[in-house]
């Protein structure tokens, strides 16, 4: 056989010495990895940066060169400390992009800064005096390299700098069908430097990710994966990217959580829950409604008003009187808390569509409201149940709660000595102080030492639609975790149950989260989800800091498709100064004694 037949090489090179052979070949298989890579290009663009000036030279040009751009609301801006020592966390998503971005962004602020970073960006001139450099790869040898920039990265922190990590160490990749393409587990490195140096953490979150062919690459092997990223730095040219910067984190705000993988995990989901902020709620719009009834004629009102009893005056200050009546002594005003129960609620998204939010089960119920003595005018209102005067009457469809959940009647049995609580609302001229719901809360604790005997406040709580899809679905998955009732939450059904299925967030299981037990720690993460920076809603805060429980969680179609969160509050376990503060403690002893319970201490 010819030896041309025999060999796909060609002749020429099998006339050369075996070393000259291999050295060709090399050569040329090289030369196609850096085609297939994209290496040859990024050295072509790296050339036409000037890389021997500072970081933020560096940085501009190699965004200009790249043509990328970024975006970030203003008060974000405002976010990122002028000064002092300060730690930026942020995901991963590209492997070069954020980091470019994160260095301009950051030159532009402050010189005084550091970032945690491969160690291989040592050769970059232009980095070197910023750059605290890392073994990234999580061998034996990198946890004992990585000793002495732990120690820089504590010093930096002490000279008031800011510092920059990246706690991934990894580009973010496809980590199943379930959780998506995310970081990495986060590396607990960032909670004992957080937690050594107490300074303030601030979240940033990159939207997006590097595409197919990176996923599927990591499947073959990650350092396949690892070797494409120049490739997707190319690919990222000529593109627009968005970050988010979240609220500062205060050492006040993190102390409590002692161990390193909590610490972790809580910084992660503080940074993952700022990449929600995008979603738009479905709330009702104006157009599916009525026209809302024109205001009640004050001088009914009025006249109403002073047919009332002294007695039926719960409580008051300079401004407010707030006053409890059943619906045949006040038709009028009744009138206006429909028709201002209709402005509130769909100022919120949520709402009835009618042209006045009053029901059958009005007539029933007693009516707390407050009144402004100076405007002369309704300012708020309350709707309370007796349950056993109720189902006394006409039975368990005599509670407005029984047409969004189905009850047994062993819950109706046990909550007969408690009053169901709904329609709440604070008119929204008032809404700038916390005063009048304050107020109203004030009346209910007034209320309750009139009527010791009730030991129950019951009802259903919204989470308005107001509130993005994720950060609905936040609340519902970790209040049933964390805050459900089991032993009663058997003998409930919601007649329209919620759709959403458990979710992963940043790929960690929600329910493993016990800082989510804490209420501020939950408010602070809906926050972040939420572009106007809203927490969970003021009264479902409220019942769950006096010691509220869920029962369920129901969709009201009815309402604008709101969610219902049934909650239970037993007083006799509320906390103590919670109750003095709306009682008063002479109110707040005499209704323990009725009960048994003279000497209680906080819950």
């Amino acid at each position: 056989m010819h030896p041309s037949e025999a060999c796909p090489l060609p002749f020429s090179l099998l006339q050369q010495p075996a070393s000259s052979i291999r050295a060709r070949v090399h050569q040329a298989v090289f030369g196609l990895a850096e085609i297939v890579f994209g290496l040859k290009t990024c050295n072509k663009l790296y050339r036409q940066v000037n890389h021997d000036g500072t970081m933020a030279d560096f940085a501009g040009q190699a965004l200009k060169t790249l043509d990328i751009e970024y975006h970030l609301e203003p008060r974000d801006l405002t976010r990122i400390p002028a000064n002092g020592p300060c730690i930026l966390v942020a995901n991963h998503p590209y492997g070069g992009v954020e980091g470019l971005i994160l260095f301009d962004l950051i030159s532009r602020i402050r010189t005084d800064f550091k970032v945690m970073g491969n160690h291989l960006l040592d050769r970059l001139p232009a980095l070197r005096s910023h750059l605290i450099a890392v073994d990234p790869f999580g061998t034996d040898r990198s946890a004992r390299v990585n000793i002495a920039p732990l120690r820089q990265a504590l010093k930096c922190l002490e000279q008031e700098e800011l510092l920059i990590i990246f706690p991934a160490g990894e580009v973010s990749y496809r980590q199943s069908k379930s959780i998506g393409v995310v970081d990495p587990g986060w590396s607990d490195s960032v909670a004992r430097i957080v937690r050594r140096s107490k300074a303030p953490v601030v979240p940033i979150y990159f939207s997006g990710h590097n595409g197919s062919l990176f996923q599927w690459a990591g499947k073959i092997h990650p350092r396949l994966r690892t070797a494409l990223l120049p490739r997707m730095l190319l690919g990222q040219r000529h593109r627009s990217k968005q970050l988010v910067v979240g609220q500062q984190i205060s050492h006040r705000s993190y102390s409590e959580l002692t161990l390193d993988r909590e610490l972790t995990n809580y910084l992660r989901l503080r940074t993952y829950a700022l990449g929600t902020r995008s979603e738009s709620s479905t709330a009702l719009t104006n157009a599916a409604c009525k026209p809302v009834m024109p205001a009640v004629n004050q001088e009914l009102m009025i006249q109403e008003m002073t047919q009332l009893p002294p007695a039926q005056i719960l409580t008051e200050n300079e401004e407010f009187q707030v006053y409890y009546a059943d619906a045949g002594q006040i038709p009028w005003i009744l009138n206006e808390i429909g028709r201002l129960r209709e402005v509130t609620f769909r100022a919120v998204g949520e709402g009835s569509g009618k042209d006045c939010d009053l029901d059958t089960f009005d007539e029933s119920y007693v009516h707390l409201f407050l009144w402004h003595k100076g405007r002369q005018e309704l300012a708020g209102a309350y709707r309370l149940g007796h349950i056993d005067r109720i189902m006394a009457g006409v039975g368990s469809k005599g509670l407005y709660t029984s047409t969004l959940f189905a009850m047994k009647p062993a819950l109706l049995n046990e909550l007969k000595p408690g009053l169901e609580l709904g329609r709440s609302f604070v008119r929204p001229e008032y809404q700038r102080s916390f005063a009048p719901l304050l107020l109203l809360w004030k009346g209910i604790g007034h209320y309750l030492t009139r009527y010791p005997k009730y030991r129950y406040l019951f009802g259903p709580v919204s989470i308005s639609r107001d509130y993005s899809p994720s950060a609905q679905q936040l609340m519902t998955q970790v209040l049933s975790d964390q805050y459900r009732l089991n032993e009663l939450a058997a003998l409930v059904k919601p007649r329209t149950p919620l759709t959403f299925k458990p979710r992963l967030l940043a790929g960690l299981d929600l329910q493993q989260q016990s800082f989510l037990k804490e209420i501020d720690h939950l408010s602070v993460l809906v926050s972040d989800m939420e572009a106007d920076g809203k927490g969970i809603p003021v009264l479902l805060r409220h019942y769950l800091n006096l010691g509220g429980q869920i029962l369920a969680f129901n969709r009201d179609p009815d309402f604008s498709d709101v969610i219902d969160g049934l909650l239970l509050v037993d007083l006799l376990k509320a906390d103590k100064k919670q109750l003095q503060r709306y009682m008063g403690k002479e109110g707040y002893a005499d209704y323990m004694a009725h009960h048994g319970e003279t000497k209680r201490d906080c819950a």
